[in-house]
């Protein structure tokens, strides 16, 4: 959990996460930087052709878990994912009772991850704690899981090491200070829904129901113009801002 943990991690092992993708959706990458009590490190990560950051931060987390499964002891998870943290101590209880549902009758998005990670977390004893650490602020082991991450999502050949800590040239055990998670963002609006999309070309203007119909019409067309509509006014403005008259647009 997070509230009750101890703050004493010197016996715990310790797993430092992180996930990147190039695009979203798009080519992605997820790491694990694993440290042991008695100093022997593991690294982890993989890569994933078409794939969101949600996805790639969970999917770090869950390896890490999953490689730790059988290891007796504590063990403290750092990420600099508060939708991961909040997710599997807070909002997933409400998913699991609502049948994967979130509060709007929605689909619980990743919703295969957070049932992995769910049994991955909850049958572990001692519980898991987990650990806010920001990103990008110097801490050796997220800032290592960031570039094994990314360096995935690139299609990069990521040399992982596997030894001794003696041998390794990042200090797993510099660790951020507890902290509370960040407050949330809020969400950008929602970009209002299409009335149509008109394609010109030639003088001649086409309504289409879908942006796939319009770009099929207009891409790789010498002169060829579209817009998008949010309403039959918007279109007349269109028309206008094109210098035709609105006798252009199809009935």
């Amino acid at each position: 959990m997070t509230d009750d943990a101890p703050n004493d991690l010197t016996l715990a092992t310790i797993a430092f996460t992180d996930g990147a993708s190039s695009g979203n959706p798009g080519p992605g990458g997820w790491a694990a930087a694993i440290r042991a009590p008695d100093g022997r490190v593991q690294e982890l990560g993989g890569f994933e052709a078409d794939t969101t950051n949600p996805r790639m931060e969970l999917t770090g987390t869950i390896e890490a878990l999953a490689h730790l499964a059988r290891t007796e002891g504590q063990v403290a998870v750092f990420t600099d994912s508060t939708y991961v943290i909040r997710g599997i101590t807070q909002w997933i209880w409400g998913w699991r009772k609502n049948k994967w549902k979130k509060a709007d009758g929605s689909e619980v998005t990743n919703q295969d991850l957070w049932q992995r990670l769910f049994s991955l977390t909850y049958t572990r004893k001692p519980a898991v704690i987990w650990r806010y650490v920001p990103g990008h602020a110097g801490v050796p082991g997220n800032e290592r899981c960031d570039r094994i991450a990314v360096g995935f999502s690139k299609g990069q050949r990521v040399r992982l090491f596997r030894g001794h800590e003696a041998d390794y040239d990042v200090d797993l055990t510099v660790l951020p200070p507890e902290a509370p998670l960040p407050e949330m963002r809020e969400r950008a609006a929602a970009a209002p829904k299409a009335h149509s999309y008109l394609s010109e070309l030639g003088g001649d203007v086409v309504r289409h129901d879908t942006w796939a119909s319009c770009e099929a019409r207009v891409k790789g067309r010498s002169g060829a113009r579209f817009k998008k509509a949010a309403s039959a006014t918007e279109e007349l403005e269109i028309l206008k801002i094109w210098g035709l008259p609105a006798s252009k647009l199809p009935s």
